[in-house]
């Protein structure tokens, strides 16, 4: 009996962290050039999130607008997002092809990595703006 109580309490406390898995968006967990053929084989875009560890809107970014669950609906289902920080790893050289005024900087690209629409700065709309843009891109 102490077993089971101890399996269903367990059960209780991972059941919220499950049920929130689906909401906000989700990023690919991968390299860049990883993200684009996952984009060319699923058909979608690319929304790339390029920020930095010591960028405050960047973190506002991460933990108030990407999980948004309208926002992440509509993006999941049309992009495959990516976050790459642009002074580690892959970042510099990323930074180099694309010019990155300042932090963060959402790209929204075709499969092949062409830039369609960039959005530079916390976006002021918060979620709602961001999908406004994602949806004018899909068109």
């Amino acid at each position: 009996m102490k077993k089971l109580l101890s399996i269903l309490a367990l059960a209780l406390l991972t059941l919220p962290a499950i049920a929130a898995e689906g909401d906000g968006v989700r990023f690919f967990e991968g390299t860049f050039r990883q993200a684009k053929e996952k984009a060319k084989k699923e058909n979608k875009l690319i929304m790339l999130d390029a920020y930095t560890t010591w960028c405050g809107p960047c973190k506002v970014l991460k933990n108030k607008v990407f999980p948004n669950k309208e926002l992440g609906d509509y993006i999941n289902a049309n992009f495959v997002s990516i976050g790459v920080d642009m002074e580690a790893g892959e970042g510099p050289a990323l930074a180099n092809m694309y010019p990155i005024e300042g932090y963060p900087t959402i790209l929204f690209m075709d499969a092949s990595g062409k830039v369609k629409k960039k959005v530079l700065g916390l976006p002021q709309g918060g979620a709602k703006e961001l999908l406004g843009v994602a949806k004018a891109i899909k068109k």
